[in-house]
Parts: C-alpha cells; structure tokens; sequence
C-alpha cells in the first residue's frame, strides 16, 4: 500500500492541554477522521477502518464510542420493511 505523509501544523499548548505526546495525538486525528468520513458516507467501512489502522472489529468499537451507527438504514425504511413482515406473518 502507497502512503501520502501528511504535515499539520497545530499550536504546542494542544498537547499539553490533552495530555497527549505528538504520536497519540495524530493516532486520535487519524482515528477521529476515519469515523466523520464515514459518518458522511465518504469512505466505506474497510476504507475508514484502514484510514484509522485498525481492524474492522475495533473500528466497528470505535464508531460505538462515538455514537456513530455502523448501519445507516432510514427509520422509514425501517418501519416499510417491519409492517411487510407483519403482513407476511398475518398471512400464514
């Protein structure tokens, strides 16, 4: 896999402010950018999880921490696919 190096220039204080050395601070951003791409529908699953240099399992954990849903169904949907269900059923 070909990777980009990226620079971010941020104040020092940040850093102290968090509690945080330079390394855990870019792992957070990595991690904090992978799960808003995906909450955007920008990267997929697999992509994010890669973005972030976790396994899928552990994004899916990571996306829980951040109230992210890994399942975007619209409630609508939700409710159609329910009362055909119950349809279904009400026919046998």
């Amino acid at each position: 896999m070909n990777t980009i190096k990226m620079t971010l220039d941020y104040p020092e204080d940040i850093l102290l402010a968090l509690n945080e050395t330079s390394e855990e601070f870019s792992k957070r951003l990595k991690i904090l950018g992978a799960v808003k791409l995906y909450e955007l529908s920008k990267l997929s699953l697999g992509k994010a999880s890669e973005l972030a240099g976790m396994d899928k399992i552990s994004f899916i954990a990571e996306l829980d921490k951040c109230k992210v849903p890994v399942i975007k169904y619209p409630l609508e949907s939700l409710k159609q696919e329910i009362d055909t269900l119950k349809d279904l059923i009400d026919e046998e």
